[in-house]
């Protein structure tokens, strides 16, 4: 019998070629899951494919934009093609956007930021909830940040994104509760990033968490005997949070 946790499992991971996304997908295959790896570059996905074998597992690679929403519906119809179901979405993929004063964004980059952190969210949920459904214990991860709720200065787009996030996944959680799909929204704190450099380009970053030390914690809300849903981790005080629920 075998050791590993997610042995006979499929795991959807988008930003799967760096970053928090690379190594997430990475300790998912090493636990036995198969990788449906989702990113933009082509190069890192090969290499995370390499690693993935010599974990001894498998992976289909998927070198798409996430703003190509029909190649989302197409994903979904794929992978019930192929296995009828879906284990574990990991929504990672996200950006950054322009760190600027409100009145001075982009439109276009306005627009960018939510096609991406919120809109293709939504269209994989939407393409792959009957998936999840259909596993035995479906589970996705979705990564937020400390944005939505410090709403500082000049990181509106981002800010406002990751915001919509939160509200996407946690009407999920309300709208699977008799169904066996957990979902947790993850906040990785500042970390050595690709994105990190851009927003904060004068910090030293081996100051910082490497991406690799929260893959564990990913995994820990994947595995089917999870019981966590609809909370909140924060990675830099290691601590589960409650969203506060107004009721007025």
């Amino acid at each position: 019998m075998s050791s590993k946790r997610l042995e006979g499992r499929v795991a959807v991971v988008t930003g799967a070629s760096r970053g928090i996304g690379y190594f997430a997908a990475k300790k998912l295959a090493e636990e036995g899951a198969h990788i449906v790896a989702i990113a933009r570059t082509v190069g890192g996905l090969e290499e995370l494919d390499d690693e993935i074998q010599k974990a001894g597992s498998s992976a289909t690679l998927v070198p798409v934009d996430l703003t190509d929403f029909d190649a989302i519906d197409r994903l979904g119809a794929a992978i019930f093609e192929r296995w009828k179901k879906l284990d574990i979405l990991v929504g990672n993929a996200g950006i950054l956007g322009p760190t600027s004063p409100l009145g001075h964004v982009d439109p276009k980059k306005f627009d960018d930021v939510m096609k991406i952190n919120v809109t293709a969210n939504w269209r994989l949920i939407r393409s792959l909830d009957p998936l999840l459904r259909q596993s035995d214990a479906g589970r996705t991860v979705f990564l937020t940040s400390g944005a939505p709720h410090k709403c500082r200065a000049y990181w509106g787009p981002y800010s406002m994104s990751k915001a919509a996030l939160e509200a996407l996944v946690r009407t999920y959680v309300n709208e699977t509760q008799k169904t066996s799909v957990q979902s947790m929204l993850v906040n990785p704190g500042p970390m050595r990033t690709g994105m990190r450099a851009k927003a904060m380009p004068g910090e030293d970053p081996m100051t910082l968490p490497h991406p690799s030390e929260i893959s564990e914690d990913i995994v820990r809300f994947c595995l089917p005997e999870s019981t966590e849903n609809g909370r909140l981790y924060d990675f830099p005080s290691k601590e589960l949070r409650d969203f506060v629920q107004l009721t007025s």
